[in-house]
Protein backbone atom coordinates (compact mmCIF):
# COMPACT_ATOMS: atom_id res chain seq x y z
CA UNK A 1 0.00 0.00 0.00
CA UNK A 2 1.28 3.45 -0.88
CA UNK A 3 2.63 5.42 2.09
CA UNK A 4 2.47 2.42 4.42
CA UNK A 5 5.49 0.59 5.83
CA UNK A 6 6.00 -2.09 8.44
CA UNK A 7 8.57 -1.42 11.15
CA UNK A 8 10.61 -4.27 12.61
CA UNK A 9 9.58 -5.01 16.23
CA UNK A 10 11.84 -3.52 18.88
CA UNK A 11 14.84 -5.70 19.66
CA UNK A 12 14.76 -7.54 16.33
CA UNK A 13 17.57 -6.81 13.91
CA UNK A 14 16.50 -6.12 10.38
CA UNK A 15 18.21 -8.50 7.95
CA UNK A 16 20.61 -6.56 5.72
CA UNK A 17 20.03 -6.50 1.99
CA UNK A 18 22.35 -8.76 -0.07
CA UNK A 19 24.63 -5.95 -1.22
CA UNK A 20 25.08 -4.62 2.33
CA UNK A 21 25.77 -8.14 3.57
CA UNK A 22 28.42 -8.68 0.89
CA UNK A 23 30.14 -5.42 1.83
CA UNK A 24 30.05 -6.43 5.50
CA UNK A 25 31.57 -9.82 4.70
CA UNK A 26 34.27 -8.27 2.53
CA UNK A 27 35.18 -5.73 5.20
CA UNK A 28 35.66 -8.58 7.69
CA UNK A 29 37.69 -10.48 5.09
CA UNK A 30 39.92 -7.42 4.63
CA UNK A 31 40.65 -7.39 8.37
CA UNK A 32 41.57 -11.08 8.21
CA UNK A 33 43.77 -10.55 5.16
CA UNK A 34 45.65 -7.89 7.09
CA UNK A 35 46.09 -10.20 10.09
CA UNK A 36 46.69 -13.61 8.52
CA UNK A 37 47.38 -13.06 4.81
CA UNK A 38 45.58 -14.66 1.91
CA UNK A 39 46.36 -18.20 3.04
CA UNK A 40 44.80 -17.50 6.42
CA UNK A 41 41.49 -16.31 4.97
CA UNK A 42 38.50 -18.65 5.09
CA UNK A 43 34.72 -18.50 4.94
CA UNK A 44 34.44 -19.82 8.47
CA UNK A 45 36.81 -17.19 9.87
CA UNK A 46 34.69 -14.43 8.31
CA UNK A 47 31.54 -15.96 9.83
CA UNK A 48 33.18 -16.14 13.25
CA UNK A 49 34.58 -12.60 12.99
CA UNK A 50 31.06 -11.24 12.46
CA UNK A 51 29.27 -13.64 14.77
CA UNK A 52 27.20 -15.04 11.91
CA UNK A 53 25.95 -18.60 11.49
CA UNK A 54 28.46 -20.95 9.90
CA UNK A 55 27.93 -21.05 6.15
CA UNK A 56 26.81 -17.43 5.77
CA UNK A 57 29.92 -16.32 3.89
CA UNK A 58 29.95 -19.37 1.65
CA UNK A 59 26.32 -18.64 0.73
CA UNK A 60 27.35 -15.27 -0.71
CA UNK A 61 30.78 -16.30 -2.02
CA UNK A 62 30.77 -19.93 -3.09
CA UNK A 63 34.53 -20.32 -3.35
CA UNK A 64 37.52 -18.92 -1.51
CA UNK A 65 38.70 -17.39 -4.77
CA UNK A 66 35.38 -15.55 -5.13
CA UNK A 67 35.79 -14.18 -1.60
CA UNK A 68 39.35 -13.01 -2.29
CA UNK A 69 38.36 -11.32 -5.56
CA UNK A 70 35.35 -9.64 -3.97
CA UNK A 71 37.56 -8.39 -1.14
CA UNK A 72 39.96 -6.90 -3.70
CA UNK A 73 37.07 -5.08 -5.37
CA UNK A 74 35.91 -3.82 -1.97
CA UNK A 75 39.40 -2.51 -1.17
CA UNK A 76 39.41 -0.70 -4.50
CA UNK A 77 35.91 0.67 -3.95
CA UNK A 78 36.88 2.21 -0.64
CA UNK A 79 40.28 3.39 -1.89
CA UNK A 80 38.72 5.03 -4.94
CA UNK A 81 36.08 6.81 -2.86
CA UNK A 82 38.69 8.18 -0.46
CA UNK A 83 41.14 9.16 -3.19
CA UNK A 84 38.41 10.97 -5.10
CA UNK A 85 37.49 12.93 -1.97
CA UNK A 86 41.16 13.67 -1.26
CA UNK A 87 41.86 15.07 -4.73
CA UNK A 88 38.67 17.13 -4.60
CA UNK A 89 39.89 18.59 -1.30
CA UNK A 90 42.96 19.94 -3.10
CA UNK A 91 40.89 21.39 -5.93
CA UNK A 92 38.69 23.24 -3.40
CA UNK A 93 41.78 25.01 -2.01
CA UNK A 94 41.22 23.79 1.56
CA UNK A 95 43.93 25.28 3.83
CA UNK A 96 46.55 23.03 5.36
CA UNK A 97 48.09 19.83 4.00
CA UNK A 98 46.71 18.39 0.78
CA UNK A 99 43.95 15.82 0.93
CA UNK A 100 46.27 13.28 -0.69
CA UNK A 101 49.01 13.63 1.90
CA UNK A 102 46.44 13.39 4.70
CA UNK A 103 45.04 10.25 3.12
CA UNK A 104 48.48 8.66 2.85
CA UNK A 105 49.33 9.42 6.48
CA UNK A 106 45.94 8.10 7.63
CA UNK A 107 46.78 4.78 5.99
CA UNK A 108 49.30 4.10 8.76
CA UNK A 109 46.73 3.71 11.55
CA UNK A 110 43.41 2.09 12.38
CA UNK A 111 41.09 0.62 9.76
CA UNK A 112 42.95 2.26 6.83
CA UNK A 113 46.13 0.50 8.01
CA UNK A 114 44.38 -2.87 7.89
CA UNK A 115 43.31 -2.07 4.34
CA UNK A 116 46.87 -1.05 3.45
CA UNK A 117 48.19 -4.40 4.68
CA UNK A 118 45.40 -6.29 2.92
CA UNK A 119 46.13 -4.45 -0.33
CA UNK A 120 49.73 -5.67 -0.37
CA UNK A 121 48.69 -9.21 0.51
CA UNK A 122 46.37 -9.14 -2.50
CA UNK A 123 49.12 -7.74 -4.73
CA UNK A 124 51.39 -10.63 -3.77
CA UNK A 125 48.62 -13.14 -4.45
CA UNK A 126 47.98 -11.55 -7.85
CA UNK A 127 51.36 -12.86 -9.02
CA UNK A 128 49.84 -16.35 -8.87
CA UNK A 129 46.26 -15.45 -9.80
CA UNK A 130 45.80 -13.89 -13.28
CA UNK A 131 42.12 -13.05 -12.64
CA UNK A 132 42.99 -11.19 -9.46
CA UNK A 133 45.79 -9.41 -11.30
CA UNK A 134 43.23 -8.12 -13.82
CA UNK A 135 41.09 -6.72 -10.99
CA UNK A 136 44.06 -4.90 -9.48
CA UNK A 137 45.30 -3.61 -12.86
CA UNK A 138 41.88 -2.11 -13.60
CA UNK A 139 41.95 -0.35 -10.25
CA UNK A 140 45.44 1.03 -10.90
CA UNK A 141 44.27 2.75 -14.07
CA UNK A 142 41.48 4.58 -12.22
CA UNK A 143 43.83 5.63 -9.43
CA UNK A 144 46.42 6.91 -11.90
CA UNK A 145 43.84 9.18 -13.55
CA UNK A 146 43.06 10.80 -10.18
CA UNK A 147 46.75 11.21 -9.33
CA UNK A 148 47.36 12.77 -12.76
CA UNK A 149 44.63 15.35 -12.06
CA UNK A 150 46.23 16.03 -8.68
CA UNK A 151 49.67 16.48 -10.26
CA UNK A 152 48.33 18.78 -12.95
CA UNK A 153 47.11 21.17 -10.25
CA UNK A 154 50.51 21.02 -8.52
CA UNK A 155 52.30 22.40 -11.59
CA UNK A 156 52.53 26.18 -12.17
CA UNK A 157 49.42 27.34 -13.97
CA UNK A 158 51.35 29.76 -16.20
CA UNK A 159 53.64 27.03 -17.57
CA UNK A 160 52.22 24.53 -20.07
CA UNK A 161 53.22 20.97 -19.10
CA UNK A 162 53.33 18.36 -21.90
CA UNK A 163 51.10 15.35 -21.38
CA UNK A 164 54.10 13.00 -21.38
CA UNK A 165 55.61 14.94 -18.45
CA UNK A 166 52.32 14.88 -16.54
CA UNK A 167 52.13 11.13 -17.07
CA UNK A 168 55.66 10.68 -15.75
CA UNK A 169 54.99 12.88 -12.73
CA UNK A 170 51.82 10.93 -11.94
CA UNK A 171 53.58 7.58 -12.33
CA UNK A 172 56.52 8.53 -10.10
CA UNK A 173 54.24 10.07 -7.47
CA UNK A 174 52.10 6.93 -7.47
CA UNK A 175 55.17 4.76 -6.94
CA UNK A 176 56.38 7.07 -4.18
CA UNK A 177 53.06 6.84 -2.34
CA UNK A 178 52.93 3.09 -2.81
CA UNK A 179 56.44 2.75 -1.39
CA UNK A 180 55.63 4.91 1.63
CA UNK A 181 52.52 2.85 2.38
CA UNK A 182 54.50 -0.36 2.04
CA UNK A 183 57.06 1.05 4.47
CA UNK A 184 54.25 1.70 6.95
CA UNK A 185 53.39 -2.01 6.94
CA UNK A 186 57.00 -2.75 7.97
CA UNK A 187 56.85 -0.27 10.84
CA UNK A 188 58.89 2.41 9.05
CA UNK A 189 57.78 5.86 10.24
CA UNK A 190 60.41 7.93 8.43
CA UNK A 191 57.66 10.14 6.98
CA UNK A 192 56.03 11.62 10.06
CA UNK A 193 53.39 14.10 8.92
CA UNK A 194 51.30 15.31 6.00
CA UNK A 195 53.16 18.61 5.64
CA UNK A 196 56.46 16.77 5.19
CA UNK A 197 54.91 14.50 2.58
CA UNK A 198 53.53 17.51 0.70
CA UNK A 199 57.03 19.00 0.52
CA UNK A 200 58.44 15.73 -0.81
CA UNK A 201 55.71 15.36 -3.43
CA UNK A 202 56.15 18.97 -4.55
CA UNK A 203 59.90 18.43 -4.92
CA UNK A 204 59.34 15.30 -7.01
CA UNK A 205 56.88 17.03 -9.31
CA UNK A 206 59.09 20.11 -9.70
CA UNK A 207 62.19 17.99 -10.29
CA UNK A 208 60.60 16.03 -13.12
CA UNK A 209 59.25 19.23 -14.69
CA UNK A 210 62.69 20.85 -14.45
CA UNK A 211 64.38 17.86 -16.06
CA UNK A 212 62.23 18.38 -19.14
Amino acid sequence: MSGYSVEAPAGIRRKPDPDSRRRELCDAAIELLAEDGVKGLSHLKVDRRLGLPDGTTSFYFRTRSALVHASARRVAERDLSELTAATELQSNAVPGPSGLSRLVMASATGEPFARTKARYELMLQANRDPDLALVLEGNSERFLVLIRDFVERMNPRDTPIPRAVLDQQAYVLTQLISGIMLAFTAGDDTITDAEELDRIMAAVVAGIAGAH
